[in-house]
């Protein structure tokens, strides 16, 4: 990341910039410092002036304790008004929730674009969100971090043997880096559904976008249609959702796929 501003406690936020147009900022979901939405703003970045970040505890960006999803508002709030006071907003995975959140709360927004929310809307999924919840906090209070990514691989479906091989691969000592901020994930997405109490005065258009679902192989754990039963839920709430499926795309979904419905979305 690039550059950096300042949030109101004070915490710098890592951004890049690129392309030239209307703002848009990319929120990125769980175990994510922003290289994960790197390839969709180099799309994006054709039509609109792209601000990709790493969320506060993540990256280059900075910390501060204790964490409330206030805070994580106010940091795009503060890219917002760097932007040039507006902009849209896509959030992938869990950033989509706090992306709906920052709407919520009366950020200068102009239109909010979410893929793949993982609300939990069937009884049996809510059980197990606040069981996972509960596990997470106390692991993470003991300072256990490796169990902490394994729980989140396991709440999506992996394998004992899964979470081994993760545990060996290069890529390992990056997600325990950021574990802790999975209990940020888990303060967004709150008790489980989505908050029908704020969602409903959310005034601008929303984009309430999934995969097909059944694609993915990497969360075999949850209901094929899982996304899209969050999806439906929220599309009772928001006063002016549309709803997109986007055929073969899995949780990460391809870039240049995003890339076309977003352009489309923004630009309408």
């Amino acid at each position: 990341m690039e550059s950096r501003v300042l949030s109101r406690d004070g915490t710098p936020i890592a951004y890049q910039v690129q392309g030239k147009g209307p703002a848009v900022v990319l929120v990125g979901g769980g175990l994510d410092d922003g290289a994960e939405n790197v390839p969709l703003a180099a799309v994006l970045a054709e039509w609109f002036t792209v601000h990709n970040f790493a969320r506060r505890g993540r990256g280059d960006s900075g910390d501060t304790q204790p964490y409330a999803v206030a805070r994580e508002i106010e940091d795009l709030a503060a890219l917002i008004e760097q932007a040039g006071g507006s902009a849209h907003l896509f959030g992938a995975s869990s950033g989509g929730a706090l992306a709906l959140e920052a709407a919520a709360a009366g950020l200068p927004v102009g239109r909010v674009a979410v893929y793949e929310v993982p609300y939990n809307v069937e009884a049996q999924a809510v059980e197990a969100w606040r069981a996972y919840v509960s596990g997470l906090n106390a692991v993470l209070a003991d300072g256990r971090r490796d169990d902490a990514v394994a729980l989140f691989m396991r709440l999506a479906g992996a394998s004992d043997e899964d979470i081994a091989e993760a545990r060996n691969a290069p890529f390992w000592p990056s997600l325990r880096a950021i574990a802790h901020t999975l209990a940020y994930e888990a303060a967004c997405l709150g008790d489980g559904p989505p908050p029908a109490h704020r969602f409903s005065r959310i005034a601008q258009p929303v984009l309430v976008a999934t995969g097909e679902p059944g694609v993915d192989p990497h969360t075999p754990g949850l209901p094929a249609d899982f996304y899209a039963r969050a999806a439906d839920e929220l599309m009772t709430i928001l006063p002016r959702a549309q709803r997109l499926t986007l055929k073969g795309q899995a949780h990460v979904g391809d870039p240049e796929v995003l890339g076309d419905a977003l352009h489309a979305f923004f630009s309408d």
